[in-house]
């Protein structure tokens, strides 16, 4: 029983084994295969971009869309100017003709080196030596060219805009094989725009409504941007005057400031009084109701005395009192002067 156990343990392990060395096999040619490794020896190229944004260490290098080397170190050159070193293999021969260029592999940003031209074409590039930026061409700048597409885009939805990007790439880059799969996403958006005609046709007519205002009153159109650009061009010939002028109100502000710090607190004890006279005034108010009832027949009995100029005239119109005789007797007395002055009222 036991020999049997044994030679079944054998059996088993020898499957084991088997398995994972066939595994480990196949599994190494799958890695081979799709990442294009080459065991062979390699030499170093240099090339100068006149930019080289996104191209990193260990990026591709290809010829024909095939794997041939990678991407060794990016610095700069020439203050203005990328040089890039990459490897090939040793089964690639390079010419002095040979054009090298910067494309995407991705619309995450990923870039790799295109290098083309036949190797028969002028003479062989010798390791070390470097493709002149001449010969060379930076990635295309997505930026500008989303931009131009950036009316359509608004009209697709995030994954037709991932689509069509991609194709608009790839063609710009000239790695479509044929223009139909481009043609099939414009149609996409083509549609969509003819799904929404209406809302185009009403954005259309009110842009003609105010480009027919606009042209109705083109001469107060450039009458106001003269204006404006003299009124501009007044103000840059005044800007030391401007600013000399804000100098002064900031020393005036700083003046006013301390101002007010001096005259705080009496400025505080006025404020105080003032309300005990608002007060006086309100309890008292009926009596300077009177008072200023009265005050124009006052000012009228006094106007009369100053008639003659800057001066008073006083005049004794009545006159009334006792006279106490020796005798002890008093005797009363009563005179009036008389006049037109007595008899103003």
């Amino acid at each position: 029983m036991k020999l049997l156990l044994d030679k079944r343990t054998r059996a088993d392990l020898l499957k084991l084994i088997a398995f994972v060395v066939v595994t480990t096999l196949a599994t190494g040619l799958l890695v081979i295969t799709i990442g294009n490794i080459s065991f062979g020896g390699t030499k170093d190229y240099k090339a100068v971009f006149s930019d080289a944004t996104g191209v990193n260490k260990g990026d591709d290098v290809r010829i024909a869309g095939v794997k041939v080397g990678t991407v060794r170190h990016v610095e700069i050159t020439d203050r203005t100017r990328a040089l890039v070193t990459f490897s090939v293999s040793d089964d690639e021969a390079l010419s002095t003709t040979t054009h090298a260029a910067i494309r995407y592999r991705n619309l995450v940003g990923q870039r790799y080196i295109a290098l083309s031209g036949e190797s028969g074409d002028g003479g062989q590039l010798h390791q070390g030596q470097t493709i002149p930026v001449s010969q060379t061409s930076p990635a295309l700048d997505l930026t500008v060219l989303f931009n131009g597409f950036k009316p359509l885009f608004q009209a697709l939805s995030p994954s037709d805009i991932n689509k069509l990007s991609y194709e608009i790439v790839q063609v710009f880059q000239g790695e479509g094989s044929t223009l139909d799969s481009l043609l099939a996403h414009t149609a996409s958006v083509t549609q969509t725009l003819a799904d929404r005609d209406a809302v185009i046709d009403s954005l259309i007519d009110n842009l003609n409504q105010v480009l027919d205002h606009l042209g109705d009153r083109d001469q107060q159109l450039s009458t106001l941007i003269t204006t404006f650009r003299t009124f501009v061009h007044g103000l840059t010939g005044d800007r030391k005057a401007i600013l000399d002028s804000l100098d002064q109100i900031t020393g005036l502000s700083v003046q006013t400031a301390d101002l007010l710090k001096g005259i705080r607190s009496p400025f505080v004890q006025d404020i105080k009084q003032l309300r005990k006279v608002a007060g006086n005034i309100d309890s008292n108010k009926a009596e300077l109701d009177r008072v200023i009832q009265v005050l124009p027949i006052k000012l009228n009995k006094v106007g009369n005395t100053a008639t003659y100029g800057s001066f008073f005239n006083f005049y004794l119109c009545n006159f009334t009192g006792t006279v106490k005789l020796p005798a002890g007797q008093e005797l009363p007395v009563s005179y009036k002067t008389g006049g037109a002055r007595c008899n103003l009222s």
